[in-house]
């Protein structure tokens, strides 16, 4: 039997489905084995908070030996400051519109915030944001290294960090993401050669300008593997701590690095080859195609070929046994992240199944 569907087993009758459910330890070797790596490689890591938004794992993480955390917007960096959080690098190029602005500059005052930035018109907001005190937000400046998303070309990172300086912020760094190491399994080293350039153009930029980069941050989990022997300084991944199928199939991570499952019931069967959970776009999302389903049953080829909101259509291939009506079955997200931002709590056990806890998803729903 799968080694998900026993823990799932052990906890029949004790959860309500769909549920997210957390296998401890198995979390906690994940936690542990990307420690190890960056000891090895004389790296820090800032574990990107996004994918469990969950205090308690926020702590796990620090107290292996993170640095720090890394949040996506205000209202994430906010609930863990809250916490006790007091090293926060806010990797977005953040613009301080409506509350933002206070928020950061409240944020600044207690907190080590780091901000990051791409351009000249968003350094000046954050500046007058801060009013008096800009010395107190430090700000990192975002190179795009091939994954056209945010960021400015590297060679002008030193004119950015040159700005924020002359305003009054401090500029410690430079940090990029390589997001086109998602394409697939081939693209994962090359990506991480494009960060590495990108990243080393930044620093002899920042160099150019009379800035050292104190700080040189890097992503992610399916590329960090091959941040070794770089200019690189921190890592920030964040799938690392749950895994999912798209990481397994990047071969980012294995199967039985897979700590986060959604627990779902078979609800109905009346089509052949084809059974429906409680599960739809609303716990799962909308990750995934037609061809590698949106999630899969955990030890089955069986995937979900369907989604609506409340309904997901197993599809069951030929010579697999079609689950029962009212059998409960662990269901693989493809992506981890939008799953646990779709619910309230985490169910936490272990691999016996012998714990039970519920941690809350502190930072559920926050945008902005």
């Amino acid at each position: 039997m799968n080694r998900l569907q026993r823990v799932l087993d052990d906890l029949a009758g004790r959860v309500d489905t769909p549920m997210p459910i957390v296998v401890a330890d198995v979390m906690q070797r994940n936690i542990e084995r990307m420690q190890a790596f960056a000891a090895e490689q004389s790296l820090d890591v800032r574990p990107h908070v996004k994918t469990h938004k969950c205090i308690e794992i926020g702590r796990l993480q620090v107290e292996a030996g993170a640095v720090g955390i890394t949040a996506g917007n205000v209202g994430e960096a906010e609930v863990f400051a809250g916490a006790g959080f007091d090293d926060i690098f806010l990797a977005y190029p953040v613009w301080p519109s409506g509350t933002k602005g206070e928020r950061i500059r409240r944020l600044a005052q207690t907190t080590r915030l780091r901000v990051g930035v791409d351009n000249a018109a968003a350094i000046d907001a954050l500046a007058d944001a801060m009013g008096g005190e800009p010395d107190r937000l430090q700000v990192v400046v975002e190179v795009d290294c091939g994954a056209r998303r945010s960021g400015a070309p590297p060679e002008v990172a030193g004119d950015l960090a040159r700005a924020a300086r002359n305003r009054g912020l401090v500029p410690v760094g430079v940090y990029t993401y390589p997001g086109h190491g998602s394409a697939g399994p081939d693209s994962r080293e090359p990506a991480a050669q494009d960060q590495e350039a990108a990243l080393r153009a930044a620093v002899r930029s920042c160099d150019d300008a009379g800035i050292a980069a104190e700080v040189v941050s890097a992503g992610s989990t399916p590329t960090v593997a091959f941040a070794t022997g770089s200019v690189i300084t921190e890592i920030r991944p964040g799938e690392y701590v749950f895994c999912d199928l798209n990481n397994t199939r990047l071969g980012a991570c294995a199967e039985d690095d897979i700590a986060l499952f959604v627990a779902a019931t078979v609800v109905s069967d009346w089509v052949p080859d084809q059974a429906i959970l409680d599960v739809g776009t609303k716990a799962m999302g909308r990750e995934g195609n037609p061809e590698i389903g949106y999630g899969g049953i955990a030890g089955k080829k069986a995937v979900l070929a369907k989604l609506n909101e409340y309904h997901g259509f197993v599809a069951v291939p030929a010579g697999e046994v079609r689950p029962r009506v009212g059998t409960v079955v662990p269901v693989v997200p493809n992506h981890v992240c939008p799953v646990v931002a779709s619910f309230e709590e985490l169910v936490v056990t272990d691999s016996e199944g012998t714990t039970l806890q519920r941690w809350p998803v502190a930072a559920r729903g926050l945008l902005s």
